[in-house]
């Protein structure tokens, strides 16, 4: 099928957009987005609590496993991520820049899922997840970058709100489908089967801006790896930017992490997949009542950081709950409290990192440093969570420290100058 032309498909791919994007194109990178989430969090929510339980060794705690392959998968991540955004910025494809990133991460994807789902042993476990971990943030290296590609600064908060409904339907369908599959490997595989179709609309429906090749600058290594170099001191806005971010990540890493085992171990709920599966969904509910919302809203009064520090501030105070108030309706109330913060946050956080990138030429790499603020808090959540949980307090200290970290995040953004 011959991908039909949109508002910017004959422009410059380094000009920056003017164009207003339609919501076909919004809802297609949407979709696909999505997708990735599927692919990330079935797994994350529930498979491989489950299957770590299964294959962890006599005499190691299932915890250690689970920290040890979502934090091996995780610092695969932080590191792919920028790469794949600085290749895909220099591909001169035919087919655009991004979209060959996006057809090749979730195809890899699927594979690392299916690996999964076979495995046996824990270190499979562990390769399976590092591949999944790898080709996906190639995709979402792409995806991303196809944000400030195609949409003007107007309109970013809006699109990353429906970026951020994406994100939500994906983690709740994700969680859903390993919860109803049926199985531990029939949910990897009802996982894979998701994220590898549902990209289908973006990749064959809409075009992507071509780099021309005499438009792209000779590679040198030195050059290449000088790249990733972003200093604070000449790009402050995009420093504090991405430390908002990752404190904010980090404080969410540490709630979701053990939240399965929170509430077997310590609410002592009879069917903890449920209770999971059904807090993710008052979570997801209330971040869908307000993430299109607070984007819209931000791009109309022309402000950013207001809503990004009360949503920490939001955040915080559903950890708090999850410390002190240790009952599943409080557990109920934190999951909603904390749906409301989120969803402000992703969609405004979303365009105020778009609007302090330094460079239109430098799109995808420095979108995947910025991602390494999500993807690093995955790595040292499980090295920080493990202690706290069992020498150090048990889940009140745990949560406790992540309404402490979130908070601090919340605060950074005023540091922020450029964008109001």
């Amino acid at each position: 099928m011959r991908p039909a032309a949109g508002p910017a498909a004959a422009a410059d791919a380094l000009a920056e957009p003017a164009e207003r994007v339609g919501g076909g194109w919004t809802g297609a990178l949407s979709l696909a987005n999505g997708a990735l989430w599927v692919g990330w969090f079935g797994p994350l929510q529930i498979l491989l609590a489950l299957q770590a339980a299964e294959l962890a060794p006599p005499g190691t705690a299932k915890e250690s496993v689970l920290a040890w392959v979502t934090g091996a998968g995780a610092a695969v991540a932080l590191a792919a991520t920028p790469v794949f955004g600085a290749v895909s910025d220099r591909t001169a494809s035919r087919f655009g820049r991004r979209r060959p990133w996006i057809v090749g991460g979730v195809a890899g994807g699927a594979g690392g899922l299916l690996l999964l789902s076979a495995a046996a042993t824990w270190p499979v476990m562990l390769l399976g997840w590092c591949l999944v971990q790898l080709a996906l943030s190639a995709a979402f290296a792409a995806l991303t970058a196809a944000v400030p590609d195609r949409v003007p600064r107007r309109q970013r908060g809006a699109v990353g709100g429906w970026l951020g409904v994406a994100q939500i339907l994906g983690i709740l369908a994700g969680t859903g489908l390993a919860t109803a599959a049926g199985g531990i490997a029939a949910g990897y595989l009802a996982c894979a089967a998701f994220t590898l179709l549902a990209p289908l609309p973006y990749v064959l429906l809409h075009r992507d801006p071509v780099l021309p090749a005499d438009r792209r600058p000779p590679f040198v290594w030195r050059d290449f790896l000088h790249g990733f170099r972003l200093g604070p001191r000449r790009h402050p806005d995009l420093a504090w930017a991405w430390l908002t971010r990752f404190l904010i990540n980090l404080g969410n890493s540490l709630v979701l992490l053990y939240l399965l085992y929170y509430l077997r171990d310590a609410l002592h709920h009879p069917d903890p997949e449920s209770g999971v599966l059904l807090l993710t969904a008052v979570n997801g509910a209330l971040l869908l009542a307000t993430v299109v919302v607070a984007g819209h809203w931000s791009d109309r009064v022309g402000r950013r950081k207001p809503f990004v520090l009360w949503a920490g501030v939001l955040m915080t105070v559903a950890t708090v709950l999850l410390a002190c108030w240790q009952t599943w309706p409080g557990a109920l109330v934190a999951a909603a409290t904390l749906g409301i913060g989120f969803g402000v946050f992703t969609s405004v956080d979303f365009a105020l990192m778009t609007d302090v990138l330094p460079a239109a030429a430098d799109r995808g790499k420095d979108l995947g440093i910025i991602n390494i603020a999500n993807s690093l808090p995955q790595v040292i959540a499980p090295a920080l969570a493990a202690p706290v949980v069992r020498h150090l307090g048990g889940y009140p200290a745990l949560y406790l420290t992540a309404a402490a970290v979130g908070l601090a995040g919340a605060l950074f953004v005023r540091r922020i100058r450029g964008v109001a």
